[in-house]
């Protein structure tokens, strides 16, 4: 046949786009186009694709007289990188003649070398995950790939070493070395943590207020002196959360992916991001002009820790607003528009003034310097915290006391655990599948799933009427009180939940 049609995929974003790469052969003088919106990477196909044809032992389209035409489509969305190799080479020995073989349900991905090597590409996991929803029955992948591939059940994979590998296998013959991937076993990490809270002396307050965040998923803030161990409290934060769960898994290994910072198969543990305080607002949100994830993204169902939190950049600070409010991010830019999502919590931590010392002895700060510097974090900011805790120099005594005395991360995470199953059990009880943590509750979640004994509404109404609170906070109230009542294994919510849950509301930096 002079024309023929094979399937690839296109990213955007981390949603995956069927792209149907069809060849038209016809006799003149020869030329070599690629039509349907592609870049640089795209466009230089041509020879790689040529060349990798050629070193495999057919003719190569550019030692023809004939006009090829590789048309991608559908042609308004933008095709990047060189993972459209694979189907090109395949898609042209079949409309040339030179094999034959069915295409259809069938996906073909892979960056070729000139000797017609299969190289490795990125965000496989996530177009995997794509060909799956499309109702292909096949992928066939970079060897290198395969692996992070296979975690997606229900699609053959296929891992493809070269060119001439993969056209044995479609075109039958007997000794094809091309064999199905086994799918990849999800195995947590057991490995201990060099971080962890048993090593931290005192500071319980912050611990305690560290634990019930881990068990609701909620946002934290830590204001104090310099050297109270905010830093090691945020870090031994990672190791009192449980291990990702299958779904987790696949949402947290497809954005690393993409974004090519995956050093493994799967990412089992609830990533860990810490963007130094110069990070520009964009390398924290996510934008470019074909937008891609944002550091707030990266750390999608783990922790963002923002150490010297009043020294990032105005715009930056301000950037977070609608992420931690909704849970994604929205990127739009003149290409397109992407929502990226950013289910994580963020840890913040910052000094009460420029020097770090606040109220204490030697403090050299006017009141218009740390007015200034506190000013950087707004009001709205704030209002979406939902727990703020000083932590405070520790007393030689607690230094020197033995680590024995001190709580594990390993019994603190088995709570954790536990406290999680009820809510994960309540939110089933009420058919809600879409939320997994209490911080994500809406206010119609709320009304549903929460009530209140009269003492306790009227406590909550006349401290949130002395306080000034916000309607947003006062919610916020209400579901960390919630979680405190699930760490306490509590049915109902009682006035000491609500006052425990109250007193996180305070935030004098100064």
């Amino acid at each position: 046949m002079s024309i023929s049609k094979v399937f690839s995929l296109q990213l955007s974003g981390l949603k995956a786009h069927v792209i149907t790469i069809e060849i038209d052969l016809s006799n003149g003088l020869h030329a070599f186009s690629i039509v349907g919106l592609g870049d640089k990477a795209v466009d230089e196909a041509k020879d790689r694709v040529s060349a990798a044809i050629k070193n495999c032992g057919y003719t190569s389209p550019k030692q023809k007289n004939q006009k090829v035409v590789i048309s991608l489509a559908p042609a308004y969305i933008r095709k990047e990188g060189p993972s459209f190799d694979l189907g090109m080479a395949l898609a042209y020995l079949l409309a040339s003649g030179d094999i034959e073989f069915d295409a259809q349900e069938k996906i073909f991905l892979g960056e070729l070398s000139l000797e017609g090597v299969v190289r490795k590409i990125n965000g496989v996991l996530p177009l995997a995950l794509g060909a799956l929803k499309y109702g292909f029955k096949e992928i066939f992948i970079p060897e290198e790939n395969a692996e992070e591939a296979a975690l997606v059940r229900g699609i053959k994979i296929y891992p493809v070493k070269n060119l001439k590998q993969i056209i044995d296998h479609l075109t039958g013959v007997k000794d094809s070395t091309i064999q199905q991937q086994k799918a990849t076993a999800i195995t947590p990490e057991d490995d201990l943590l060099q971080d962890d809270f048993k090593s931290i002396r005192g500071q319980d307050a912050a611990k305690r207020a560290l634990e019930i965040a881990a068990c609701g998923g909620h946002n934290i803030g830590m204001y104090g002196p310099p050297g109270t161990g905010k830093t090691m409290l945020a870090k031994a934060f990672q190791s009192i959360l449980p291990p990702l769960d299958y779904k987790e898994v696949l949402e947290v290994t497809g954005i690393h992916s993409v974004a090519r910072i995956l050093e493994k198969s799967s990412v089992t543990r609830p990533p860990f991001r810490s963007p130094h305080h110069t990070s520009s607002y964009i390398s924290l949100v996510g934008g470019g002009a074909l937008p891609k994830p944002g550091e707030i993204t990266l750390a999608h169902r783990g922790v963002l820790f923002l150490d010297e939190f009043s020294e990032f950049d105005k715009k930056a600070i301000e950037s977070l607003r609608q992420p931690l409010e909704e849970r994604m991010i929205t990127i739009s830019r003149a290409k397109g528009t992407l929502n990226f999502p950013a289910q994580c919590i963020v840890i913040i931590s910052m000094n009460p003034c420029p020097c770090g010392l606040g109220k204490e002895k030697g403090c050299t700060c006017s009141d218009r310097e740390i007015s200034s510097y506190n000013k950087k974090i707004s009001g709205p900011i704030i209002d979406r915290i939902d727990m703020w805790v000083s932590v405070s120099k520790i007393e030689y005594e607690k230094l020197s006391k033995d680590s024995n005395d001190a709580e594990s991360s390993t019994s603190i995470r088995k709570r954790v655990i536990e406290a999680r199953k009820i809510q994960k059990e309540r939110f089933k009880k009420f058919n809600i599948e879409d939320k997994k943590y209490n911080s994500e509750m809406g206010i119609s979640e709320i009304e549903k799933i929460i009530s209140l004994d009269k003492n306790t509404k009227n406590f909550l109404k006349e401290s949130a009427e002395r306080l000034g609170l916000s309607a947003r906070a006062y919610h916020r109230i209400i579901k960390l009180a919630r979680t405190i009542a699930d760490l306490d294994t509590s049915e109902n919510i009682s006035q000491k939940h609500v006052l425990e849950a109250l007193q996180y509301r305070q935030k004098n930096f100064n």
